[in-house]
């Protein structure tokens, strides 16, 4: 299904939305209200649906819902991600465990939003999103070492023990911020600015499960890091 405001002549390209979502009502409102944002929307019901729709069309941002009939959002975003389609994800979920969000961002998850959720909120991590695609993450040029992790900024690589490690695009501008900042104290007011792009919220954890999906992934024994340490109820510090 394909919702789509007319464009004007000299209007910038519409942005083009995926959603996949079986809840009808949630389908009509979110549509309906990203429509009026002037954004062309898709929506799928099922995640087989949803998975084919994403491989054989063009977006722009695809919003995904975790429990979805035939397949769940988690599996959808690894074969997107194994595919090679890098289209930024924001998974819509009703779990609210850590763990669970830790789940879809190591899958390659750009962002994640806990139904339920305010309209004003994930208008705001989209337009994130969308900017971070037009401003690549400005790191230090060439590359970064710590401990057995090695940073290669221009082409965006990391390795860990030689092994390739895969990082969302905000998991790596995160620690891009991290290296460029190291050993000061980093609120996560300063992280949500300038590695988000938005504001912070009072509600929202997505500083932290970010950060616990990058300790997974670089750390040696990510319950004890050793590099990206939290400074109690201040912030994070980078330590390599």
């Amino acid at each position: 299904m394909i919702a789509e405001r007319p464009a004007h002549s000299g209007e910038p390209a519409v942005r083009r939305i995926l959603l996949v979502e079986d809840e009808p009502s949630l389908v009509l409102t979110l549509s309906d209200r990203l429509l009026s944002e002037g954004y062309q929307v898709e929506t799928a019901g099922d995640g087989e649906a949803g998975l084919a729709r994403a491989l054989d069309g063009s977006f722009d941002l695809i919003l995904l819902d975790v429990m979805l009939p035939r397949r769940d959002g988690f599996e959808v975003c690894r074969e997107l991600r194994s595919r090679g389609v890098q289209v930024p994800i924001v998974m819509l979920t009703a779990r609210g465990q850590v763990v669970d969000r830790v789940v879809g961002l190591k899958l390659g998850a750009d962002d994640y939003v806990t139904k339920p959720f305010e309209m004003i909120e994930l208008l705001a991590r989209m337009e994130a999103l969308f900017r971070r695609a037009r401003t690549p993450a400005s790191a230090a040029a060439g590359t970064y070492a710590f401990g057995d992790v090695r940073v290669d900024f221009r082409r965006a690589d990391v390795l860990r023990g030689g092994e390739p490690v895969t990082l969302s695009a905000l998991e790596f501008k995160l620690l891009a911020y991290f290296i460029q900042n190291r050993g000061a104290l980093l609120s996560r007011d300063e992280l949500l600015d300038k590695v988000w792009g938005y504001d912070a919220m009072p509600t929202t954890r997505t500083v932290d499960v970010h950060v616990a999906s990058l300790r997974q992934k670089l750390e040696s024994n990510p319950s004890r890091p050793e590099y990206i340490l939290t400074v109690h109820r201040r912030g994070y510090r980078f330590a390599g």
